[in-house]
C-alpha cells in the first residue's frame, strides 16, 4: 500500500494534504495511490498540476491518480477528461474519511453551498517546524482578479472551542509555534456570532493554551483587522511582530477595478498604527504587478507604497489573466511591461530586505530553529547557524551580519 501527495497552491492545501493522506492510509486498503491537491489562483497552477499528472502516470502506470483541490471544483472539466485521472474529489468532501475508502464515489456537492469549516486534527506536518491550524475556509468578496472563492466557497470558520483543542493538541505533542491560516482570515468569526473576531480568537488561544510560545497569523487584509487584534498587537508578546497584508496595489482607482475593499490611505494607516502600538513590528505584503489598465503613474504608487508602508517581505506576482474572472475581460498590458514593473517591485522589494537586515546586526533575538541549520526571528526574518542545531527549539542570538537575504547567527 503508498499513499503520495502531491500538492500546489496555498498553506491551507499543504494542511488539508496532510489530513486527507492520514484518511487514505486508512482507507486505501492495499492501493497504490497519488493524491493531487490542486491550486487555480492562476492558469499557469492549472497547468503546472496537468503536466504533473501526465508525468505521474508515465512514471507510475499502476496508480491510482485522484485529483481534489481548487482544480477539482473551477476546472472539473479539465481534469475529469484526463485519461490519468481515475476521480475527483471535491474540496468539500476532501478531509472527510469516507471519501478515501475503497470504491467511494464522493456525491458531488455545491461548495457555494457547505456552510461548515471542517477542523483540522493534527499534531505537526512533516517537513514544518511551525504548525498551521487552518480556522477560515471560503470567501465572501468577489476580487475581479480571483476565482477562489468558486474553488472554496463561502467564508465559514471553525468554532473557537474547536481552534483552541487544536493548538492545544499541538503544544501538547512538542509544538511551540503555530500558524493561523485561512482563505481569507480576518473575516474569522462573522458567520457564527456577529461579536466574534480574529482578534477575539486570537485572546481566547493565547488565555487558554498558556504553554504555547509563539503565535502567529498569515496574510490578512488590511481593512478588517478588528480593534480586538490590533490591541493583541500591542499587549501580546507571545502574538510575532510580523504581519503579512493582501495589498495587491497602491494606487485608488487600480484597487477599485480589483474590487479591494481598502484604500491606499488605509494600508498606510494600519501600519503606522500597528508600528506605533508594536515598535519593530515586521511587515510583508503581495502586490501584484502590471493589473490591466495600469500606468505607469498607477504603478509608481505600489512602488512607493514598500516605503510608505515600511514594507520589508514582499511576495509580488506579475498579472496574468485568470479565465473566467472580470479582470480577463480588461485591456491587458504587454507582457514585457508586466515583467519590468515586477522586477522593479522585486527589486525596490530587496533594498527594503537589506536595510532591515542591516538594522539587525549585532540585536538580539529568539529564533525558532528549522532544518538545515536555519531558522525564523519573532518578526519572521529568516537566520542561518554557524552550525547545524537541533529543529524545533528556540535559541537566543545575536546578529554578527548578514548575507543580503538572512540574518548570520554569531
Amino acid at each position: 500500500m503508498s499513499v503520495e501527495t502531491l500538492t500546489f497552491g496555498c498553506r491551507l492545501n499543504t494542511v488539508e494534504s496532510e489530513v486527507l493522506r492520514g484518511h487514505a492510509e486508512v482507507g486505501a486498503e492495499g492501493r497504490d495511490l497519488v493524491v493531487v491537491n490542486t491550486c487555480a489562483v492562476t492558469a499557469e497552477a492549472g497547468r503546472q498540476a496537468r503536466k504533473a499528472i501526465r508525468r505521474l502516470a508515465r512514471e507510475r502506470p499502476g496508480a491510482e491518480i485522484v485529483v481534489t483541490g481548487c482544480g477539482a471544483e473551477v476546472e472539473r472539466a479539465h481534469y475529469a477528461e484526463m485519461p490519468e485521472v481515475a476521480r475527483l474529489v471535491g474540496n468539500a468532501a476532501k478531509l472527510r474519511p469516507e471519501s478515501w475508502r475503497d470504491g467511494a464515489v464522493p456525491a458531488s456537492e455545491d461548495i457555494m453551498a457547505v456552510r461548515r469549516a471542517e477542523p483540522t486534527r493534527i499534531a505537526a506536518m512533516s517537513g514544518h517546524t511551525r504548525a498551521f491550524v487552518p480556522v477560515q475556509n471560503g470567501c465572501d468578496h468577489r476580487c475581479t482578479f480571483c476565482v477562489i472563492p468558486f474553488g472554496r466557497g463561502n467564508s465559514r470558520s471553525v468554532p473557537v472551542a474547536e481552534a483552541v483543542a487544536q493548538v492545544r493538541h499541538i503544544v501538547e505533542h512538542g509544538g511551540c509555534e503555530v500558524v493561523l491560516t485561512g482563505v481569507d482570515l480576518t473575516a474569522y468569526g462573522r458567520d457564527l456570532d456577529p461579536d466574534l473576531s480574529l482578534g477575539r480568537l486570537v485572546r481566547t488561544i493565547l488565555a487558554e493554551v498558556p504553554g504555547l510560545a509563539r503565535l502567529r497569523l498569515s496574510s490578512i487584509d488590511s481593512v478588517e483587522a478588528d480593534a480586538a487584534l490590533i490591541a493583541a498587537f500591542a499587549e501580546e508578546s507571545r502574538l510575532m511582530p510580523h504581519v503579512h497584508l493582501s495589498l495587491q496595489a497602491g494606487d485608488d482607482l487600480i484597487l477599485k477595478r480589483m474590487k479591494r475593499r481598502h484604500s491606499r490611505a488605509d494600508a498606510i494607516r494600519l501600519c503606522e498604527t500597528l508600528r506605533d502600538l508594536r515598535p519593530g513590528l515586521v511587515f510583508g505584503a503581495d502586490l501584484i504587478a502590471g493589473f490591466p489598465t495600469e500606468t505607469e503613474a498607477q504603478f509608481a504608487r505600489s512602488l512607493d507604497l514598500v516605503e510608505e508602508c515600511g514594507l520589508t517581505h514582499l511576495h509580488v506576482f506579475p498579472y496574468s489573466p485568470r479565465p473566467g474572472t472580470p479582470a480577463a475581460r480588461m485591456l491587458a498590458l504587454p507582457g514585457d511591461v508586466i515583467r519590468a514593473r515586477a522586477a522593479r517591485l522585486r527589486a525596490a522589494g530587496a533594498a527594503a530586505l537589506a536595510r532591515h537586515l542591516d538594522g539587525e546586526v549585532g540585536a538580539r533575538h529568539r529564533v525558532l530553529t528549522e532544518r538545515g541549520g536555519t531558522g525564523r526571528t519573532e518578526a519572521f526574518t529568516p537566520v542561518r547557524f554557524a552550525e547545524v542545531v537541533p529543529a524545533g527549539e528556540i535559541h537566543d542570538i545575536t546578529v554578527a551580519g548578514h548575507d543580503g537575504q538572512v540574518l548570520l547567527a554569531a
